[in-house]
């Protein structure tokens, strides 16, 4: 079955749901203004109960480094996912995988695709002012002959009735999902999660590992 990252966790029960249901990643989304922010003692608190497989990736936008390294003293994080404007200078010199989020507005976007080198690019709806969690799909076809170096993540408006067109259609190493499995920002629906996981359990893995 194709990676998939459960996003914006802020509580232990959904988390669990995303380890019961297959997900390979879960995220905490550290930034304030995010209404899926979550406090780095809270996300410790979750972290603790969660398998040691279970792939632990942090959410920054605009954070200075050191409030990321002081995160990353306090939450036990395997990755660092950065969506904000951050330069590829800047994406550099941590000392785990970083995962660059690059919001897709037109065909234009994809001009950025081969300008980080990270672990992996996360591909997401642009929408002004506002840091994922748009629950609206940006136009695939974009990304029907790219050429880029590095996985792509696909995310932006994925839910149990799309997410395997999605699969299909984009191919992408693995998938972030958000909003389209809550009842509420920052509140997840089990049951969304898990009709999202029975609609790809037939998916084929890609290899790639958060």
């Amino acid at each position: 079955m194709i990676p998939v990252k459960i996003c914006g966790i802020t509580n232990i029960e959904d988390a669990r749901c995303a380890v019961e249901a297959g997900a390979s990643a879960v995220g905490f989304i550290f930034y304030e203004e995010s209404p899926r922010a979550v406090s780095p003692d809270s996300a410790a608190n979750i972290a603790d109960v969660l398998p040691s497989q279970m792939k632990k990736v942090g959410v920054f936008v605009n954070h200075h480094r050191e409030f990321i390294e002081k995160t990353f003293s306090q939450v036990p994080l395997d990755l660092i996912q950065l969506h904000g404007g951050e330069t590829a200078e800047f994406c550099s010199g941590f000392s785990v995988p970083v995962i660059k989020v690059l919001r897709v507005k037109h065909g234009a976007s994809m001009s950025l695709l081969n300008g980080y080198d990270v672990h992996a690019l996360l591909l997401d709806t642009w929408k002004n002012g506002q840091y994922g969690g748009t629950g609206k799909t940006f136009d695939w076809s974009l990304l029907k002959d790219r050429t880029e170096a590095r996985p792509i993540i696909l995310s932006g408006g994925l839910k149990p009735e799309n997410v395997l067109t999605a699969v299909e259609t984009v191919r992408p190493a693995a998938i972030d999902v958000n909003s389209g499995v809550e009842v509420r920002p920052g509140i997840k629906d089990h049951d969304k999660i898990r009709s999202l996981f029975r609609e790809i359990e037939d998916t084929h893995s890609t290899g790639f590992h958060f």
